[in-house]
């Protein structure tokens, strides 16, 4: 993510901890994964992220079945990438979820 331009202000392996980092450093973004140590996955901790921190987030994710790809939509992603990925990608998705995000609190 450095390598690309963005600053990392916290990595969680939990849901848990992600959720209180987020609250601790408001990041202007969340990369998400599905699968995470502890009680919470990730659609479980990213919904409570936006729904408490009104914060974008991407899935990044090497875990993709259609059941998973559901429920993840529900919670209403700025993306959803799958591993393997390139910078390019993650870079332009990260680009478009900050921009529509901004858009959708205007």
């Amino acid at each position: 993510m450095e390598n690309i331009g963005f600053n990392i202000v916290g990595i969680a392996s939990t849901g848990e901890d992600a959720i209180k980092q987020t609250g601790e450093t408001n990041p202007d973004l969340v990369l998400m994964n599905i699968l995470l140590k502890g009680d919470l996955d990730g659609i479980e901790t990213a919904q409570t992220i936006r729904d408490v921190y009104d914060i974008p987030f991407i899935y990044l994710t090497g875990y993709f079945d259609n059941k998973s790809l559901e429920r993840a939509l529900i919670t209403q992603p700025h993306g959803y990438i799958t591993k393997p990925f390139n910078d390019g990608e993650i870079q332009n998705a990260i680009k478009l979820a900050l921009i529509n995000h901004q858009k959708s609190k205007d």
